[in-house]
């Protein structure tokens, strides 16, 4: 668990959703039963890195190739100037047209660096300020805020998406809006501004927050948004084809599935300054290079480098105020990376992923976009363009290590994420994500499903990360949060809060009694239904004592694997009313009423017919059901509608 590494791929993370429920539970029961008979996964040999140019398309054509990916963009790019900007693949797999270094690739969240810039230039002008409450500035966005009066929600909130608001819900996702103006898209996705906590104590991304800074600037130029970004950064950069409106096809990359052969239509996304743009190789060089002469173009200072400073450093969240500099600054994070730091974004949308970053201390960095949902191909790719741009550098001095701080104990115990992106994934975070908290020979252990995380004090109350497999982190990268008025907290990755001792155990082993009654459930289900073969081992008396759980659980099991199944579509499929969307309300309803029946019979069970094991059983798992049920309706998953 590296405090580290935010990635925020846009819809990305979103089609993720499903599968992470189901690697949830499969990392807490099956995992460990494979590592006790001695299973371990062999660990693939990494190439070396590229020494050149050449060598270096060579491996990124064979992983184009190796995984069916159809086409790249890629820029890297050094202080002085471009190195190598090319497009590699098929921008079209249909019509066969090569990508090349001018044909325009969707970049996602990357888009949103350009909200930040804009603000930082009104407030360069006198014209507001990064502490303004927005209901100042535009009482017209709705949003609910319980702290309002106390703590407003801030410009700054919106950029560093510490608003606490929930991210966009998926009928946001889903709203095809070509031509629709900002202020109609910020009315249509009303719901899901509402802060869950105080605003500018944590970070969750939120893709709403940089939409309402857009709209901020154009109430305040009197422009439209896009038409203000291409005057004052667009065309002075020398992003000459970007647009965050769709181009001609002959200009843009088809963006695909992960097989790299059936293609999404064209995204119009609702909230354009939060993920729309088009932009080239050449385009993304420019504005790379733009960050590496820290807001310099030809010689001109187009913006100030202290603003470039301000956008990489992160300043509203606890963390931060409490001296931890690796985080979500303006619309630019860090991250760590083979013992290197970078600064950028990345982004994601239906069929494209993005990655835009670069080391100001080493006077280079790249940008690479790819026109297919493949998280494997993204994932190589980068991995191969960052060893050749560090294979002649020297790594930063790690931090040297530090003693515990005084009142380390103070925050030993149990803890659980507190900062949710979004809250459709909350009871599920909310389980899986407890861990312990301990310090053992100095250093600082986070231990939870996802096995052990060290890291090691370096001063105060920050500590940096012990890669696993790699080098160790610079910086720090994790902290133990001052204690406040809504408890104790530490940063490392995500907010954590703690919770008392017998709390904790007590969600986990009402966890584990649920889920092992549920297998149960699934494991005794052919045991039953084969003797109801035989006339002699029949028991009419008992039947729906086993029937009323196996539906329960089915219906659970069935609503898991439509997620799973409507990740590649999952805007289209669960975003409006489509049989996969009212699959979902019917089988967590499905669920809540077989579980209330399974429990109707067992308590209503005649004595005679009934063994007594049976009974028992039965109202154990009746029990285990309810129990689930409860939790569901409480975060609002029973009759869940993903198109509201």
């Amino acid at each position: 668990m590296s405090g580290s590494s935010i990635r925020d791929l846009n819809v990305w993370g979103l089609q993720k959703i499903g599968t992470t429920m189901c690697n949830r539970l499969i990392s807490a029961l099956v995992l460990p039963f494979i590592a006790t008979l001695g299973f371990a996964a062999s660990k693939p040999e990494e190439p070396k890195p590229a020494r050149s140019v050449p060598e270096l398309q060579q491996q990124i054509e064979k992983i184009l190739k190796d995984t069916h990916t159809p086409g790249v963009s890629i820029a890297i790019v050094r202080r002085e100037g471009p190195e190598w900007v090319i497009g590699l693949g098929k921008a079209d797999v249909a019509g066969g047209r090569d990508a090349t270094a001018s044909t325009l690739f969707r970049i996602g969240s990357t888009s949103k660096a350009f909200a930040s810039l804009s603000i930082l230039k009104l407030v360069r002008e006198g014209k507001l300020s990064l502490n303004d409450p927005i209901q100042k500035l535009v009482p017209e966005v709705g949003f609910d805020n319980p702290w309002e009066a106390t703590d407003p929600v801030r410009v700054v909130n919106l950029l560093e998406h510490t608003t606490g608001w929930d991210d966009m819900h998926l009928r946001e996702y889903a709203k095809d809006a070509p031509g629709m103006s900002l202020r109609d898209g910020l009315a249509y996705g009303r719901s899901s501004r509402f802060s869950r906590w105080r605003p500018g104590t944590r970070m969750a991304y939120c893709n709403t927050g940089p939409a309402v800074a857009a709209y901020i600037v154009e109430k305040i130029s009197g422009l439209r948004f896009e038409d203000y970004v291409q005057q004052s950064f667009f065309l002075p950069i020398g992003m000459k084809t970007a647009t965050y409106f769709e181009p001609e096809s002959q200009a843009a990359a088809t963006l695909y599935h992960g097989d790299g052969k059936t293609p999404y239509r064209y995204w119009n996304i609702i909230y354009r300054p939060a993920g729309s743009i088009n932009a080239s190789a050449q385009d993304m060089a420019a504005y790379v290079q733009f960050y590496l002469n820290r807001g310099s173009v030809g010689g001109s200072q187009l913006v100030p480098a202290a603003e470039i400073d301000r956008m990489e450093n992160p300043a509203s969240t606890w963390d931060a105020r409490d001296g931890l500099k690796a985080g979500y600054g303006l619309s630019n994070y860090w991250t760590f990376q083979d013992g290197f730091v970078y600064h950028g974004h990345n982004g994601g949308v239906e069929g494209g992923l993005t990655e835009m970053a670069y080391m100001p201390e080493y006077g280079v960095g790249y940008f690479y976009s790819i026109n297919a949902g493949n998280g494997d191909a993204f994932g190589k790719i980068g991995k191969a363009i960052r060893s050749y741009v560090t294979v002649n550098l020297q790594k930063p001095v790690v931090l040297a290590a530090a003693s515990l701080p005084g009142d380390a104990a103070d925050y030993a115990g149990w803890y659980r994420p507190d900062s949710p992106r979004q809250d459709l994934t909350k009871f599920i975070e909310r389980i899986a994500g407890i861990s312990r908290v301990h310090f053992d020979g100095g250093k600082l252990q986070i231990s939870g499903l996802n096995g052990t995380s060290t890291f090691i004090p370096v001063g105060g109350h920050l500590f940096r990360y012990v890669g696993k497999d790699g080098p160790p982190e610079p910086l720090a990268s994790a902290a133990l949060i001052t204690p406040n008025s809504d408890g104790r907290f530490i940063h490392a990755g995500v907010t954590m809060k703690r919770l008392s001792t017998g709390f904790a155990l007590f969600e986990i082993a009402t966890t584990a009694f649920v889920i092992l009654a549920m297998i149960s459930v699934l494991v005794y289900a052919p045991v039953w239904m084969i003797g109801g073969c035989f006339k002699r081992r029949r028991r009419p008396r008992e039947r729906a004592m086993r029937v009323w759980p196996l539906i329960a659980v089915v219906s659970l099991v069935l609503f898991m694997a439509i997620f799973v199944a409507s990740s590649s579509d999952i805007i289209s499929r669960l975003g409006n009313v489509t049989v996969w969307s009212l699959g979902i309300l019917l089988s967590t309803l499905a669920f809540a009423a077989a579980s209330l029946l399974s429990a109707i019979t067992a308590w209503r069970a005649p004595v005679e017919g009934v063994r007594r094991w049976v009974r028992i059983y039965s109202i154990a798992v009746s029990i285990a059901l309810l129990m689930a049920t409860a939790y569901f309706i409480y975060f609002g998953i029973i009759g869940l509608r993903t198109w509201a």
